[in-house]
């Protein structure tokens, strides 16, 4: 295997580490629909040239958004989109998380809490940047 994918290595390895795991029922479904993507598993269609006759079989995906062989267009698709919504500018792009137990309040108070929340990460931003140990930066308007 000089360039495996992502089917060859769970159709080579995911029935020895079930020997030793027991994946949970979304795993277990996604694993399947990746082994069984294009393969014929789900359905096939022939196309066949008006010209000489031949036949081409294409396989049908899976269409799991977990399947790499799904959502590579898509993923593209997605890429391209988002690279048009980045600035030509060099920038570092940073998450910043909140506990899931907020998101009910979050969710009811969403002008309020976001505003907050990107307050309070502008300021950690800055403090962090500013401090020697980290980076030594400072923000300069011009």
């Amino acid at each position: 295997m000089e360039h495996p994918t992502v089917q060859d290595i769970f159709l080579r390895f995911y029935p020895r580490y079930l020997d030793k795991h027991t994946p949970s029922p979304q795993q277990s479904k996604v694993a399947n629909c990746i082994i069984n993507c294009k393969t014929g598993a789900y359905g096939a269609n022939v196309s066949m040239c008006e010209d000489c006759g031949h036949l081409q079989i294409h396989y049908n995906s899976c269409r799991n958004r977990c399947c790499p062989m799904c959502q590579a267009l898509p993923k593209e698709t997605w890429m391209d989109k988002r690279r048009e919504d980045v600035l030509e500018a060099p920038y570092f792009h940073v998450v910043f998380t909140v506990p899931q137990e907020l998101n009910p309040l979050i969710y009811s108070n969403q002008q309020f809490l976001y505003d907050a929340l990107y307050h309070c990460v502008s300021a950690t931003i800055e403090e962090l940047t500013s401090d020697t140990k980290h980076l030594g930066a400072s923000q300069t308007i011009e």
